[in-house]
């Protein structure tokens, strides 16, 4: 990129993955600007932010705005609104997979670019001695671990399922699983996670929780696992697809978000997925590799010295 197109990342501050990526790009690239009035380009990497930075910027600057997924449930009258005042400032889109391209372009005339995010290959990565990680973290080593590492309740009270990752339909897939597996143990991350603790427990079903953590160790988590659920009903990502693939973890989605670009067709199910899906991680790790940092963000750079 010119040395004229500085890029200024909106910045999120949510503890979400939108600022890892921010965090990630700017150590990358050298091309960015913590400041506005020194940019050419304005990525808002959290769309929802928009209203943040002043109509004087948005106007007198290339906006490129990422769409990371569409809650079609929750897709109100306000929020196609919000759509398209904001879409008045956008020059174009970037989406992280086909089915939020699929959404996006029936609801703006403006190019769209279909790229995932890149995955940390020097965060995620396969640990060959996973005997001995499972002892660090005192993981029977003859357990069936399988692992989610999300939010899944909602923040308004804490307690009603965040519906569109699907925590309903892990804890359903659990229960058949623990039909086969006796000696069964779900590992859980993130935060936000009293929906699945209170149905575990009302099962009782072990598992083990972390809540805020460190991303080396949900890496070893990772690798602590003979299986990673994917059960959202709507996705962006989620980013553990990617994640999982570059570390070799055993992977089985339903049919959302990224699952098509980087699973095998029989690795994805939408009805009882640990019985009709069976991970593939040879298959997932090579079509992931080629994302690692940096050719990953390649497709972005290309990206913005795009001109209408």
């Amino acid at each position: 990129m010119q040395d004229n197109h500085k890029i200024y990342i909106n910045n999120p501050r949510e503890s979400w993955i939108t600022d890892r990526f921010r965090k990630e790009w700017m150590e990358n690239n050298k091309n960015t600007s913590k400041f506005l009035s020194k940019s050419s380009i304005i990525w808002l990497i959290a769309p929802w932010q928009w209203e943040k930075i002043s109509t004087h910027h948005l106007k007198s600057k290339k906006v490129v705005c990422t769409i990371h997924h569409i809650d079609e449930t929750k897709f109100d009258k306000k929020e196609i609104d919000n759509f398209e005042k904001r879409d008045f400032f956008v020059d174009y889109y970037h989406v992280p997979s086909i089915k939020t391209f699929n959404q996006v372009k029936n609801l703006t005339s403006k190019k769209i670019f279909t790229i995932p995010f890149w995955v940390n290959q020097n965060i995620f990565k396969d640990i060959k001695d996973k005997t001995n990680l499972r002892e660090v973290y005192k993981i029977d080593k003859d357990a069936f671990t399988v692992g989610s590492f999300q939010r899944d309740t909602e923040g308004h009270d804490l307690q009603s399922p965040k519906l569109s990752k699907g925590p309903d339909i892990f804890i359903d897939n659990i229960l058949e699983l623990r039909k086969k597996e006796k000696n069964l143990l779900v590992l859980l991350a993130g935060h936000r996670r009293h929906y699945v603790i209170n149905e575990l427990n009302k099962h009782n079903i072990p598992f083990m929780y972390f809540e805020r953590t460190s991303l080396k160790i949900i890496n070893d988590l990772y690798n602590c696992l003979d299986l990673y659920l994917v059960t959202s009903r709507v996705e962006g990502g989620p980013a553990a697809i990617t994640e999982c693939a570059i570390s070799k973890t055993p992977i089985i989605s339903r049919d959302v978000g990224l699952a098509r670009e980087f699973l095998h067709a029989n690795s994805i199910a939408n009805d009882n997925l640990t019985t009709n899906a069976k991970p593939d991680t040879s298959y997932a790790y090579e079509k992931t590799k080629h994302i690692s940092i940096p050719n990953g963000m390649e497709k972005f750079n290309k990206m913005f010295l795009y001109e209408n």
